[in-house]
């Protein structure tokens, strides 16, 4: 069974949806990771700036759908990373030693040129994440 790594914000619409495009398409295939995205109070559909953004890159997430955290699945072994949504305030004390945070801006309300902008710096963060991971 693989480790999931939950990438967290508040509205599940921007930044973590990047996040989990780019993790499940840069990790090796016998990689023991794999990546979801949830939020704290999903909106209802993925920013659609943000979709033009990983299009560009030939990502497609046009049927991804904002993801409600459920505290209840999360397991001991899951790693959970948040956005910069001071998620910590969302989540049961238990959850807060295990949440790492990236604090990003938040691409909502955003231009094509600003969200890029905070798509790269997430692409560079999850890159630097699979290293990490393999080399553990």
């Amino acid at each position: 069974m693989k480790n999931r790594i939950i990438f967290v914000c508040v509205h599940n619409a921007g930044r973590s949806q990047i996040a989990q495009a780019f993790f499940n398409q840069l990790v090796p295939n016998n990689f023991n990771w794999y990546a979801e995205s949830a939020g704290t109070k999903p909106l209802e559909n993925v920013n659609p700036v943000v979709v033009e953004a990983l299009h560009e890159l030939e990502i497609d997430i046009t049927t991804e759908k904002p993801q409600e955290l459920d505290f209840n699945t999360i397991t001991n072994k899951d790693r959970l990373i948040s956005m910069g949504c001071n998620i910590h305030e969302n989540c049961p004390i238990e959850l807060q030693k295990t949440i790492e945070d990236w604090e990003l801006e938040d691409p909502n309300n955003q231009g094509i040129e600003k969200v890029r902008e905070i798509r790269d710096i997430i692409k560079g963060k999850v890159q630097y994440l699979i290293e990490k991971l393999g080399n553990n």
